[in-house]
């Protein structure tokens, strides 16, 4: 999962062809226009009809053997930011390779329509006193940067924060006021968890200068992999919560039956439900607890996450025209986590809405077993019907938003949940806490579980929590896998989100 690195001119383009064409592309008479999208996915499209050249993913020996945790170690000096010498809202910082990221990605600043390249200089890192400081003195010029940073005052007028990052294959994340890192987003996925998964990379950004009075920052980047190729326009705007605009267009080289869009990837360890199979202090350790779906049919449902015990788990949830979905961090504040460094509890959570209707198709979620908290071990995305087609772009447009979780209108959430052994041998018991159901209105549970038997079946106000607690019971009997669904109702429509999860034997 890393970046990309430029290929020759014989088998893609070189990077003058890149600053020819960030430049401006003439269109006919009328003489160079301004760079914008349109630039970007004609270079897309142009490269989609040449063969597909791996990145050059060669570096020196010392850059070659930084592990994770001397990567990390590597820092960039303020005063050279771009954009640090002049009164704007926003900077840009960038990335050394090295590592888990060798490829190069080549990085143009727009300023008034026309680009210029941004040149790597070793002097721009911080490379200490340690095992680092060697580093400075490979004065490469061609040895360039591995991402991006986006800095700006998000809590503090005086202080630039780095609001997002750009960094490894499509891979990018942000942060809301008050948060730290958490979930991630990709341009795109093909066969995440599958054999033979595919990672597209971003192999070239285009940072647009911001005027002084500017609260978001629009970035332009080029899409490349052996499948397909992509255009791709965000316009980032931090704040409480901090929202990313993305528009795509796809050109694929060859027939793709298994296409991700908008996939999202975060990390869940364990909760109170589970932390038993874990030796740690900690009730829970997580970027998100569930994944969050508001289907086209006008549902909202709730799928806590698991940490499987053997083979990984997928699951789609069929749906026309989604409204949105998201890898949600419900459980709030300090006490749900207990953790003063990793700061769980400051971690957003991530939505998608799209900007357009998207079809047929499913909300599809990966889990994957982890044994630690440094592995990246969910994705959820949208895999829709059909194939993308040589020749056929595909257009993609969707808002992210990073932050506190966007309410569900007037439908009560499933705040807590808890599952144990029944009354009698073979039976299951199911606990659900549901925050925001007025206790003055008379609900009734709904219940299923697959074609398995349910029973004892029970709704009632929780006068603790102000709340509703739904229980049930239920028999897997020999399945070795039950689909579990509850929800709360009045007399004519849902007052709760639909919680449901995947029991497993």
């Amino acid at each position: 999962m890393s970046s990309g690195a430029f290929s020759t001119a014989a088998k893609g383009l070189s990077r003058r062809d890149l600053v020819l064409a960030g430049s401006a592309l003439m269109l006919g008479a009328a003489g160079p226009a301004p760079f914008g999208f349109g630039a970007v996915d004609a270079l897309a499209r142009d490269l989609a009809d040449r063969p597909f050249a791996e990145p050059d993913r060669r570096l020196p020996a010392a850059l070659a053997a930084l592990d994770y945790d001397t990567y990390r170690q590597l820092g960039f000096h303020d005063d050279r930011a771009l954009w640090a010498d002049q009164p704007l809202p926003f900077r840009a910082q960038f990335f050394h390779r090295g590592g888990l990221f060798p490829e190069k990605v080549e990085v143009f600043e727009v300023a008034d329509g026309a680009t210029r390249p941004v040149a790597y200089d070793p002097h721009m890192f911080r490379y200490g006193r340690g095992p680092l400081s060697d580093l400075v003195a490979l004065d490469d010029p061609n040895l360039g940067f591995a991402g991006v940073r986006l800095l700006y005052p998000l809590n503090r007028a005086d202080k630039f924060d780095e609001v997002t990052a750009f960094l490894g294959a499509s891979y990018f994340r942000a942060v809301a006021k008050g948060g730290v890192y958490g979930a991630s987003a990709r341009g795109l996925a093909i066969g995440a968890g599958e054999a033979g998964e595919e990672f597209p990379r971003f192999r070239s950004f285009w940072l647009v200068r911001p005027d002084r009075g500017d609260t978001s920052l629009v970035v332009y980047a080029l899409m490349d992999s052996a499948s397909l190729t992509g255009a791709y326009q965000f316009t980032i705007t931090p704040g409480e919560a901090t929202f990313t605009d993305v528009r795509a267009r796809l050109h694929p080289r060859t027939e793709v039956a298994r296409v991700g869009f908008a996939p999202l990837t975060s990390m869940f360890l364990f909760d109170p439900q589970t932390a038993g199979r874990f030796d740690d202090f900690r009730p829970r350790v997580h970027d998100s607890d569930g994944l969050a779906m508001a289907n086209g049919a006008g549902e909202r449902l709730w799928r806590p996450l698991s940490n499987p015990q053997g083979e990984l788990q997928a699951s789609g949830f069929q749906d026309a025209g989604p409204r949105g979905f998201g890898l949600l961090q419900r459980a709030k504040g300090f006490s749900a986590y207990r953790d003063l460094e990793a700061r769980y509890d400051l971690r957003p959570s991530l939505w998608v809405e799209p900007q357009a209707h998207w079809g047929e198709g499913e909300v599809r979620l990966v889990e994957i077993p982890a044994r630690s908290e440094a592995v990246d071990n969910i994705v959820a995305e949208w895999r829709p019907d059909g194939i993308l087609r040589p020749g056929r772009p595909q257009a993609l447009d969707y808002r992210l938003r990073w932050g506190p979780e966007p309410s569900a209108a007037d439908l009560a959430q499933a705040a807590l949940w808890r599952e144990g052994r029944g009354d009698d041998g073979g039976w299951r018991r199911v606990m659900i806490e549901f925050e925001g159901a007025p206790a003055a209105v008379a609900l009734r549970p709904e219940v299923r579980a697959g074609s398995r038997p349910v029973r004892n079946v029970v709704a009632e106000p929780n006068p603790v929590t102000g709340g509703w607690r739904l229980a049930f019971e239920f028999a897997p009997g020999e399945a070795r896998e039950v689909e579990l669904r509850a929800r709360l109702l009045d007399e004519s429509a849902p007052r709760s989100e639909v919680w449901t999860r995947r029991w497993t034997a």
